[in-house]
């Protein structure tokens, strides 16, 4: 199948990956319910078509924490992306910078920072949970910045992980043991090409930046044993505070979804935020981030940049966030199908549709530059 549209990516990712893998990226917590929100309630958001105007040049660039970038957009940290390809969140982060745009590396990536820093031809934005460990994140904070990470984003909506049904059902989580390195096995071998590309010759398999802690630990089992015990449910503003001391460039505060919150981040001192719920990947049942982000644009308005993300799945979704109030989005499960279906030249194709139909939106809306985009925009 020729992919024209990132949902036809999600259709040949599925056919490529293993299903343990192809269920971790596109599922979500509990029933989903919070997980198809943010594709309805964003498809749901009706523009304003405006006809008779010049739109000859359109303009898609910005700049996004000190950064000119070609499009609106930046790649969304994915945990194990790496998997999706052979050293994927290297071909993500090359396709990223030729296009012009921010990749984003996740502390749970497959490749560590030195790898992507290695093999990337720009740097990169790295994200960072709150660990109960305080000396390794400042250990990463510190590779990061000597990798000259120009952004970090500090997630915060992750204080435990959330309970993803599909995980158990495919046997990713709660098969541990012979029997579940066997199932997943089964299936690896089912998917010959994603076998060979990335389980023989996208060795070594590692846990990238957690490596180090884990001490030559490096199933899947361990992945999440290490999830389980390390993520830190007793976070506070306070420890945000310390992140923001610690960190001395852009920081952005990921996992927002309540204008009070968005506040306090701004109150703090970070640069940015992003509205999320973990593409409905942690508490379901909770707003979607179409309907969570314009009270929270109000709330900050001016104080700090506002990224948002879940459910994008087109060029016309990034014009529909920008119109209800955000400065940019952040795309998670797009890059991630188009890694897995064709790599970096997946991914490059993806960043192109987007820009492509971001520019008819616009041309039909009547506008030339992304800044123009507003709620006059829409119906």
């Amino acid at each position: 199948m020729k992919a024209a549209s990132i949902t036809d990516y999600r259709e040949l990712a599925r056919r490529r990956l293993p299903r343990f893998l192809f269920e971790y990226i596109d599922g979500g917590s509990y029933a989903e319910t919070t997980l198809g929100r943010n594709i309805t309630d964003l498809r749901d958001v009706a523009l304003r078509q405006r006809v008779l105007r010049d739109v000859s040049n359109i303009d898609l660039s910005t700049t996004l924490f000190g950064q000119k970038v070609s499009l609106p957009v930046a790649l969304a940290p994915v945990g194990l992306a790496g998997m999706n390809a052979r050293r994927g969140e290297v071909q993500a982060a090359r396709a990223a910078a030729a296009f012009g745009v921010p990749f984003t590396l996740s502390t749970v990536g497959a490749c560590s920072i030195g790898e992507v820093a290695a093999g990337s031809p720009a740097p990169f934005w790295f994200q960072l949970y709150m660990i109960r460990d305080r000396a390794f994140m400042a250990d990463l904070l510190d590779l990061a910045e000597q990798a000259k990470c120009p952004a970090l984003i500090f997630t915060v909506d992750m204080p435990v992980p959330g309970s993803r049904y599909r995980d158990y059902h495919s046997g990713l989580a709660g098969a541990s043991g012979l029997f579940g390195d066997m199932r997943r096995a089964m299936q690896a071998v089912a998917h010959p090409a994603w076998a060979w590309d990335v389980g023989v010759r996208g060795g070594p398999h590692s846990l990238g930046n957690v490596a180090p802690v884990l001490k030559g630990k490096t199933g899947i089992d361990d992945f999440f044993a290490w999830m389980r015990d390390n993520f830190d449910p007793t976070v506070t503003w306070d420890d945000l505070a310390w992140v923001r001391e610690r960190w001395k460039g852009p920081l952005i505060i990921k996992g927002v979804l309540d204008a009070d919150d968005a506040r306090r981040v701004a109150d703090l001192g970070a640069d940015g935020l992003v509205v999320s719920n973990h593409g409905g990947r942690q508490l379901d049942g909770v707003l979607s981030s179409t309907r969570a982000l314009p009270p929270i644009a109000d709330a900050v308005e001016g104080r700090l940049t506002i990224l948002a993300d879940g459910g994008i799945r087109s060029g016309l979704d990034v014009v529909r966030m920008l119109a209800l109030g955000a400065d940019g989005v952040l795309i998670g499960r797009a890059w991630a199908y188009a890694l897995a279906a064709r790599g970096e030249a997946g991914v490059s194709h993806v960043l192109n549709l987007m820009a492509a139909e971001m520019k008819v939106a616009m041309a039909l809306t009547g506008v030339t530059r992304v800044d123009q985009l507003d709620r006059s925009t829409l119906a």
